[in-house]
C-alpha cells in the first residue's frame, strides 16, 4: 500500500499518523483476511511471512498489528505499555461502558477477576464434568442415526452453551436468543453492531443481575454482581457490563474452537485414526489437544499504547492502537517448526490461545475439560467422519474467528 494511500480518510481508511514510517504502512484487515475462507489460521501465516515484524494498517481506525510469537507475548505481559484499555478494533465509540474485567489493568483487575477464577477452577471444574459428558452423549445419540449433522448448531454451541448456561443458571431455552447476540458481539465488522449486541445483552441481562444482586445465589453471575472491590461491590452498570462480557465469552470461544478442531479431523483421517486408537491414552489425548489448539488460534485481543516509548525499533506513541494477535504465536515457525503442520508428536506446543500474564483466560481448564470430552464421547461413537460431499465449512475472521457452518456426514 503507498503512502499517498494512508494519507486519506477515504474509504474507510485512517490517515497515517506522522510517526509511522510509510514503508511500515500495511493493506491489513481483521475481517477481511485474504484466504481465511479456506483456512484462517493459515490466511494469518501467509500475513505473518509477507510482513515486517510490526506493521501499521489504514484499516480499522488505523493500528498497529505486531505478528511474532515472542513479541506477541511480552507484549501480553506487559500491561505497563501495552494496556488493555481498549481491546476491540475499530474502537468502540467514546463513553463506551469498558468490558469488565477484560478493559482494566492490574491491579484493578485483580479485584473484579478474583470470582470468576474461583468459579473456574480445576477442582469446581472437575465437579462439573458428568454434567459435560451427559451433555455431549445425548447431542451426539441424537444425530448418530442420522448419518449427518450440521456440527455447529448441532453440537458445537450445545456442549458449551448448556454447560454455560447451567453455571450462570439462566434458562436454557433462552440460547436462540442469546447466540445471535453472541456472534454480532465478537464478530460484528463495527462498532455499532457490537455495541447494539452488548446493550441487547445488557437489557436482556438487567432483570436478572437486580434479582441476583437482592437475592444472590451460589451460581456464577450471583457472585460476578456481587463481586466486592475494596470499597463496597460494583454498580450496577459495572455489574450488567461484568455479566454481558462473561456470557458473550462463554458462549462462543469453546464453540469456536470445537469446531476448527472437528473440521481438521474430518479432513485429515491419519491424526483421527491417531486419536481413536490412543482415546484411552490421557497423556496422549491431552497433547494431541494442545496441539490442536496451536494451530487453530481463535481470539485476538487489541491493546492502547500507554506512553511514547522504542520497541523493537518501533516508536509507539500514547494512544496508539496494536494488535497483538494470539493465533500467530502457535504459528510462528521461529517457535514451532513447520507451524501448518499439526504433529501429535511435537515435543512441546507453544501457544498463546488462552494469552498470558494477568489476563490469561480464566475459562481455560473447562476449554480443554469440554474440548477432551468431545473426542472422547465423538471418536467412540463416530469414529469415521468427513465434510458432507458438494458443501464447504463456513469460516469467519474477526476479533475471535470461528466455524460458522460444518456440514458432517459418516457411514
Amino acid at each position: 500500500m503507498s503512502a499517498d494511500v494512508t494519507s486519506m480518510a477515504e474509504g474507510g481508511l485512517a490517515p497515517r499518523p506522522d510517526h509511522v514510517p510509510a514503508d511500515l504502512v500495511r493493506d491489513f484487515n481483521i475481517y477481511d483476511v485474504p484466504g481465511a475462507a479456506e483456512d484462517v489460521q493459515a490466511a494469518y501465516a501467509a500475513i505473518q511471512q509477507a510482513n515486517p515484524d510490526i506493521f501499521w494498517t489504514p484499516h480499522n481506525g488505523g493500528h498497529w498489528v505486531a505478528t511474532r510469537g515472542e513479541d506477541i507475548m511480552a507484549m501480553q505481559r506487559d500491561y505497563h505499555h501495552f494496556s488493555h484499555k481498549h481491546i476491540v478494533l475499530p474502537p468502540m465509540p467514546e463513553g463506551t461502558q469498558r468490558q469488565i474485567p477484560l478493559e482494566m489493568d492490574p491491579p484493578e483487575h485483580a479485584r473484579y477477576r478474583r470470582p470468576l477464577m474461583q468459579s473456574l477452577m480445576p477442582a469446581v471444574v472437575g465437579e462439573l464434568e458428568s454434567k459435560v459428558r451427559d451433555v455431549a452423549v445425548e447431542a451426539i445419540e441424537r444425530v448418530l442415526p442420522q448419518g449427518e449433522c450440521e456440527f455447529i448448531e448441532d453440537f458445537a454451541k450445545i456442549l458449551p452453551i448448556h454447560v454455560f448456561l447451567e453455571l450462570v443458571d439462566l434458562p436454557l431455552s433462552d440460547k436462540h436468543r442469546l447466540l445471535p447476540m453472541a456472534e454480532r458481539s465478537v464478530r460484528g465488522r463495527s462498532a455499532e453492531i457490537r455495541l447494539q449486541a452488548q446493550q441487547e445483552m445488557g437489557g436482556y441481562l438487567l432483570g436478572e443481575i437486580r434479582a441476583r444482586r437482592e437475592n444472590p445465589g451460589q451460581d456464577l453471575l450471583s457472585k460476578l454482581v456481587n463481586v466486592n472491590v475494596g470499597d463496597g461491590r460494583i454498580s450496577e452498570m459495572e455489574a450488567v457490563s461484568y455479566a454481558t462480557l462473561v456470557l458473550f465469552g462463554g458462549l462462543d470461544t469453546v464453540a469456536g474452537m470445537i469446531g476448527f478442531i472437528a473440521r481438521f479431523l474430518a479432513m485429515n483421517p491419519g491424526h483421527r485414526r491417531q486419536l481413536v486408537e490412543r482415546l484411552d491414552d490421557e497423556a496422549f489425548v491431552k497433547h494431541a489437544i494442545e496441539e490442536m489448539i496451536r494451530r487453530h488460534g481463535l481470539a485476538n485481543t487489541a491493546r492502547v499504547i500507554a506512553e511514547d516509548f522504542e520497541y523493537g525499533g518501533v516508536y509507539f506513541r500514547a494512544g496508539d492502537r496494536i494488535l497483538p494477535a494470539n493465533l500467530w504465536v502457535g504459528l510462528d515457525e521461529r517457535i514451532n517448526e513447520n507451524p501448518l503442520v499439526v504433529d501429535f508428536d511435537r515435543d512441546r506446543p507453544v501457544h498463546a490461545a488462552f494469552g498470558n500474564g494477568p489476563h490469561a483466560c480464566p475459562g481455560a481448564v473447562l476449554a480443554r475439560r469440554e474440548i477432551r470430552i468431545f473426542l472422547q464421547e465423538w471418536l467412540s461413537r463416530i469414529p469415521d467422519f468427513h465434510i458432507k460431499p458438494d458443501t464447504k465449512p463456513v469460516l469467519a475472521t474477526g476479533m475471535v474467528n470461528g466455524v460458522l457452518r460444518l456440514d458432517l456426514c459418516w457411514p
